[in-house]
């Protein structure tokens, strides 16, 4: 590939298939996750990355070998490795004295870094020490957040919004019942966030509606939060922008409730209702020889005999 006035240009059919891959899109591809771990890790930093690259896979990169890097003092490493990878995320693990047993969640806009959260691991129960049959590869889980925090609080609601992007999965059109086996908890409570995960039984409940239950699969985490780096709000609402052709278009007299029902307004001419056709009553019809008589005083009309 040549450069010419920062215009790439390849010289092959296989590096042209490589820049349109990484070309900008209207619908973008799938978010992939790099997953490594810094100059100094203790057992538990690294079995958690682990643990965290099984339920990301396989849209993540493990990086087996050490990286000496500091993310919130430089960068420049994360964005190098996001080029190379074409991934927009990130999860970085460290320990220190200072900081023991540390993860670091990030993501990246237009490979710079947007935001991070670091957070501590207190508890950790990984895969392998629960003894339970686990959910397939790849399998598409739902998200539940429980707590006030991830409403109220600014660094807790850029956590919840983290946290989607990290573990939502593909987007889909729809969702089998039986591919509902999967459920991320992460619960905030008392300055801490707890992490856990289950596994959907569906049980037989006599009914068509099956009963369900959940069943604990790991990894189990109690996470405090640590120093956090926040996107600017301008830089936040950009990486937000979505292009003008998946804006949905506006539609007169249209309107949605908050339960998402649809309204129409109608616009009609004004009726003559003088002209209008009502269905005909037998009871309302005059009899053969009968004739009606109004009264003078304005009671109701009376109905009279003709005489012979």
């Amino acid at each position: 590939m040549t450069q010419l006035n920062n215009v790439v240009k390849p010289k092959t059919k296989r590096a042209k298939r490589f820049l349109d891959a990484r070309a900008p899109k209207l619908s973008e591809d799938l978010k992939t996750a790099m997953i490594m771990k810094g100059g100094n890790t203790s057992l538990t930093v690294t079995q958690a990355l682990k643990d965290v690259y099984s339920l990301k896979k396989p849209n993540a990169v493990l990086y087996k070998k050490k990286n000496i890097t500091r993310p919130f003092e430089d960068s420049t490493s994360l964005e190098f490795f996001s080029k190379k990878t074409d991934s927009s995320l990130f999860l970085f693990g460290s320990h220190n004295k200072k900081r023991p047993n540390n993860l670091i969640f990030g993501r990246l806009f237009d490979f710079h870094v947007l935001d991070m959260i670091e957070l501590g691991i207190e508890k950790f129960v990984s895969l392998s020490e629960i003894k339970v049959s686990k959910c397939p590869e790849g399998t598409k889980p739902m998200l539940v957040f429980a707590g006030d925090a991830f409403d109220t609080e600014v660094e807790h609601k850029r956590l919840k919004s983290l946290l989607i992007d990290f573990f939502r999965g593909p987007t889909v059109p729809a969702v089998r019942l039986a591919g509902l086996e999967h459920v991320i908890h992460f619960t905030a409570l008392d300055g801490k966030i707890f992490m856990r995960s289950y596994r959907c039984l569906l049980k037989k409940s006599g009914c068509r509606t099956p009963r369900i239950e959940l069943e604990e699969i790991g990894p189990s985490f109690d996470f405090v939060m640590r120093r956090t780096h926040l996107a600017s709000d301008d830089l936040y609402k950009l990486a937000h922008r979505q292009p003008k052709a998946l804006k949905p278009k506006k539609k007169k007299n249209i309107s949605h409730d908050i339960f998402g029902s649809k309204f129409g307004r109608l616009h009609m001419q004004k009726q003559d209702l003088t002209k209008l056709h009502t269905r005909k009553m037998k009871g309302l019809r005059k009899r053969k020889g009968e004739v009606v008589a109004e009264d003078q005083a304005g009671q109701a009309p009376k109905v009279a005999k003709e005489e012979n």
